[in-house]
């Protein structure tokens, strides 16, 4: 036989896909936090956005690193520039004063970012 048998191939590499797929957005955010419930959809864009998360304890991280408030907006402007087309994800524990995110949100958006949006946690489907 003088042919070479594919399907082994694609059905490895299927399987590697999916597995990738799966574990990609588990190591995009390692700060614990638990996200509120919502029935809103998912958003689908191609960059990475920031990460801003507000923890249980009221402490805000800039995606992994710990930071105040005061100096939230200095470091977003010193990384990114006055880029207001820059997409920041505020997470915030949902046993946090809502204030408090709002707060975080409230510097985010008057250093001029513009596209400053919450994220929250689909409800699981039963089926």
């Amino acid at each position: 036989m003088s042919e070479i048998n594919v399907t082994p191939f694609v059905d490895v590499m299927l399987v590697l896909l999916i597995v990738f797929m799966v574990t990609a957005p588990l190591l995009s955010v390692g700060v614990p936090v638990d996200l509120p419930k919502t029935e809103a959809a998912t958003l689908n864009d191609s960059d990475e956005p920031l990460v801003v998360t507000v923890n249980r304890d009221g402490e805000v991280y800039l995606d992994e690193e710990p930071t105040d408030l005061a100096r939230l907006v200095a470091t977003l402007v010193a990384t990114h520039g006055a880029n207001p087309d820059i997409r920041i994800f505020v997470r915030g524990d949902e046993n946090i004063a809502y204030g408090r995110v709002m707060e975080v949100m409230g510097k985010i958006s008057a250093a001029g970012f513009k596209k400053v949006a919450l994220l929250a946690k689909l409800p699981e489907q039963a089926n």
